[in-house]
């Protein structure tokens, strides 16, 4: 990763390691971001802006420290200069200091290495994915390859499902990916529950 990573703060996008994103880019300090992206390493970081970002967006309202760094795979110049790029995620990070000294933002950034499970969190993780597959077989038309692997498939659905962005923000955040998978079969039962109980919220008090 760059001493200094340029970061892309959206407030509805979270990216996921080893997870693809499309984007188009037509803010012209973003536009700035890509091409110097493409001179250098293609290298971007994906961060999420607090909420409250509407009334400062055009300056450098506050983002969420915990992003994920990305590297740019595909890239369609526009006529008009707009891009349309494809991002696939590399890496968690944490941003430690901003630099502002150019037309967008860029930062200086730790990497987050998920700690190597033992076989019991293995064990857990094939565990939450039979959850998976079955909280989303019914209804729905996702299908997940058996070949996919466990870190691919909880990472793939954290960014593709239906979830808000705080929600997955919390997923990044997980320290690792046993607390991740866990975290989003919790989070997919809430939801199943609160589709099946619709006055579920007015039942207790």
């Amino acid at each position: 990763m760059s001493d200094l990573l340029p970061i892309f703060p959206l407030p509805n996008i979270v990216l996921f390691p080893n997870v693809f994103l499309a984007l188009h880019v037509f803010e012209p300090r973003y536009k700035d971001m890509v091409a110097d992206a493409l001179e250098s390493d293609r290298m971007i970081g994906m961060v999420l802006l607090r909420p409250g970002w509407e009334r400062m967006y055009e300056g450098r309202p506050p983002v969420y420290p915990v992003g994920c760094s990305g590297v740019i795979t595909h890239v369609e110049r526009l006529p008009d200069g707009r891009y349309n790029i494809v991002l696939r995620g590399l890496e968690r990070f944490r941003i430690l200091d901003e630099d502002h000294s150019r037309s967008y933002r860029r930062a200086a950034t730790e990497p987050l290495i998920e700690y190597t499970m033992a076989p019991a969190d293995r064990a857990a993780i094939r565990s939450q994915r039979a959850k998976l597959e079955h909280l989303l077989a019914p209804g729905t038309d996702i299908k997940i390859p058996s070949a996919m692997s466990d870190e691919d498939l909880v990472n793939a659905l954290a960014q593709y499902l239906d979830l808000e962005p705080l929600e997955r923000q919390a997923l990044l955040e997980k320290d690792n990916l046993r607390t991740r998978a866990e975290s989003l079969v919790e989070l997919l039962e809430m939801k199943d529950l609160m589709a099946r109980t619709p006055n579920a919220s007015h039942v207790a008090h």
